[in-house]
């Protein structure tokens, strides 16, 4: 008999996940802050709680998929949250980007009541959620994970235990600096490629299957010609992550200058109300600020 799974957070990728967990032959049973996102997922076979408590006390796993460390926080440990109500031996899944020392706080309680933990950020955005494509970086027990792995595989091709608690979010914010990188230098061909008279499509079919090759180029950069800014990943969420990589590298005493860099044209842009765009909006920014104006 398979596990019955709770799922919080039913945003943008959530959903997409629930619909595969469902499409797999899960009970799945779904809470969001916001609750037409949740009950829209009923038409699927979804399962509408209306409280955290009513859905942990069902699930024999709850997975977590929501906005910010201090969302996860709140979810897990207040009065009506996850380790007030779970199941004797329940295990919880937190995909959400958080911090690695979040990571390992939940992970410690659960121990302590009896259950377990494991930290799954992803990679590979809605596309990837509605494809189950995603890349899943785990943190946690090995045994835990092999219990697991069965349910990743059907959200993602690329699973793989990284250690223990907290490795999940520390492999996520090193695909997070890799991206950061990789998207600045996605704007920015696209930016120069347009204002040397060329035909951005065209360029891209040539540079996409190179040595300049990457899931910014592939995914975002058509976005970008086709006029497409709507969230795959929102600005705000992206500055977040850029935090968790700032603070985390100043504990290390290492500096990130990309990072930082990626980070205050973000924080420009979320000044200017556009925090609900895709991260792929960056490109506008590049207009506004590094063209002459002819």
């Amino acid at each position: 008999m398979k596990q019955i799974i709770g799922f919080i957070g039913t945003g943008v990728m959530g959903a997409s996940m629930v619909r595969n967990l469902l499409q797999a032959g899960y009970t799945v049973y779904v809470y969001n802050r916001s609750p037409e996102k949740a009950q829209a997922l009923t038409t699927y076979g979804a399962v509408f709680c209306e409280t955290i408590a009513e859905l942990t006390i069902q699930s024999d796993i709850v997975m977590t998929m929501v906005g910010y460390p201090q969302d996860v926080e709140s979810i897990y440990f207040r009065a009506d949250g996850i380790f007030a109500n779970c199941k004797s031996g329940a295990i919880f899944i937190d995909f959400t980007t958080s911090t690695p020392t979040l990571a390992k706080k939940i992970y410690e309680k659960a121990k302590e009541i009896g259950a377990a933990a494991l930290d799954a950020p992803v990679s590979g955005g809605d596309i990837g959620a509605q494809n189950a494509t995603l890349t899943i970086m785990v943190g946690g027990d090995a045994d835990i994970f092999a219990n697991c792995k069965p349910i990743f595989e059907v959200l993602g091709t690329n699973v793989q235990l990284q250690g223990g608690a907290g490795a999940g979010q520390h492999t996520k914010v090193v695909n997070q600096i890799a991206g950061f990188g990789n998207l600045l230098a996605m704007v920015e061909c696209i930016f120069y490629a347009k204002n040397a008279g060329l035909d951005p499509k065209k360029v891209l079919s040539s540079i996409s299957t190179g040595a300049s090759a990457s899931w910014a180029l592939t995914n975002l950069a058509p976005r970008i010609l086709n006029n497409d800014f709507e969230p795959g990943f929102f600005i705000k969420h992206c500055m977040k992550d850029m935090r968790i990589t700032l603070e985390e590298a100043e504990k290390m005493q290492i500096s990130c200058p990309t990072t930082k860099l990626a980070y205050q044209m973000f924080e420009d842009m979320d000044l200017e109300n556009k925090g609900e765009y895709g991260t792929q909006a960056l490109y506008r920014y590049y207009e506004a600020k590094f063209q002459e104006k002819k």
